[in-house]
């Protein structure tokens, strides 16, 4: 007999997979658009709106079963730090590089350990409190590079964001309430607040077709994937697969851009790298061994 709460873990595990793997290319292709932050925003943030409206209305039409865009107010709070979290994500892109910003977004999931811990009562094990040392040590050598070389307000937009993101995962967990159609209608805001700053310093994007390609594809998938992620796993698990953007973002614009880390960004970056894979592998082998133990007790020989 299959073990549902096995099936459910890994259906959890499959859907943020493929939600992480598809935020990797996110900021190499708002770098490929070539264009000024609030355009950029407005095009990437309104083509993901429009996506998903066109999609939820089209499943409304033939199922009744369709998720609701915003589950109550519980929703308005997710989709607000959503919104918040997009606003300083895009600010933090074009003030610090991008091997900065991804490594320093890989701290979402020490800080969703450590807010599952306050409001969920999730309580951390040791391993990972160590765990937590030990990235703040790699975050802290990164900001420090960030200042000498002027990245500074940058990782601090990239610190607020990856708190942000953090936040609402940990909210969605509590709740159990499905949030993907309400991650991706949130960022109806900083669309408004693009475009009425882009009226007043111009439109500028050289290479629209990215962009585009980013807001109407890229986003609602990831983003999707990623929100109803905690339905299925915990919190702190979630947030670990934004590892994926953090491993191979840089890698992408390495080879596009030439774009070379500074040394301070790749000892700080590595740090975070072992740890969270390290980390990651523990808590999956944990996770096994409970389930293991489970099914042993419902089933014994």
């Amino acid at each position: 007999m299959s073990d549902p709460a096995a099936s459910t873990h890994a259906k959890g595990l499959a859907l943020t997979a493929f939600g992480g793997m598809a935020l990797t290319v996110d900021i190499p292709l708002i770098r490929l658009a070539d264009g000024d932050p609030w355009p950029i925003l407005m095009v990437r943030s309104g083509m993901t709106v429009l996506v998903a409206l066109t999609v939820w209305l089209v499943w409304r039409a033939f199922s009744k079963n369709v998720p609701p865009l915003i589950p109550g107010r519980v929703g308005l709070v997710v989709g607000a730090l959503y919104a918040l979290s997009a606003l300083s994500f895009m600010t933090a892109v074009y003030n610090t590089s991008t091997a900065n910003l991804v490594f320093i977004l890989a701290f979402n999931s020490m800080f969703a350990a450590l807010l599952s811990w306050v409001f969920l009562k999730e309580r951390p094990r040791p391993v990972t409190l160590a765990a937590m040392g030990v990235m703040l040590i790699g975050v802290l050598i990164i900001v420090r590079g960030g200042i000498g070389a002027g990245h500074f307000f940058g990782d601090m937009m990239a610190l607020t964001s990856a708190f942000l993101l953090a936040t609402a995962i940990t909210i969605t967990r509590g709740s159990g309430r499905d949030m993907g159609f309400a991650a991706l209608v949130a960022v109806a805001l900083p669309c408004i607040l693009a475009a009425v700053m882009t009226a007043r310093t111009g439109y500028r994007i050289e290479a629209p077709w990215w962009i585009i390609f980013n807001g109407a594809v890229i986003m609602p998938i990831s983003f999707f994937c990623l929100a109803n992620g905690p339905k299925y796993i915990s919190g702190p698990e979630v947030a670990m697969f934004y590892l994926l953007e953090t491993v191979l973002a840089p890698i992408w614009v390495w080879l596009i851009f030439s774009d070379v880390p500074s040394r301070e960004t790749l000892i700080g970056g590595t740090i975070l790298i072992v740890t969270l894979v390290a980390h990651s592998l523990w808590q999956l082998h944990a996770g096994r061994k409970r389930r293991l133990a489970l099914g042993t007790i419902r089933h014994p020989l």
